[in-house]
């Protein structure tokens, strides 16, 4: 009875490639699968990002006010005014703190 290894070297080059495709093309499926799935999720966002306006934010565009909250993912009225739009923009942006007073935010 012939092993397997006497089956590999006494077949064709072209049977041995055909057989051979059978476990090696699911593996490059696969391979693609993931490389597809990385290249999606690393250039799927955004790989330069607008800036956001600086300076105060009283001198700010309607679009600029816009645009700074949509960043945040604060989704702002179409219908809202620049005035309410900076409302929004003062009560949501970070509070800066005078010390450093680690994740309880207390001073002991």
């Amino acid at each position: 009875m012939p092993t397997p290894l006497d089956r590999a070297t006494s077949q064709r080059v072209g049977d041995f490639w055909s057989w051979n495709l059978l476990y090696v093309g699911p593996f490059f499926a696969f391979a693609a699968l993931v490389t597809g799935v990385a290249a999606w999720s690393i250039w799927g966002q955004d790989l330069f990002p607008s800036s956001d306006p600086t300076g105060d934010p009283e001198t700010w565009t309607h679009d600029q006010c816009i645009a700074w909250l949509n960043h945040r993912n604060l989704h702002p009225s179409p219908l809202a005014t620049t005035a309410e739009l900076l409302e929004r923009i003062k009560a949501n942006m970070r509070v800066a703190r005078d010390g450093n007073y680690g994740a309880t935010g207390r001073q002991n």
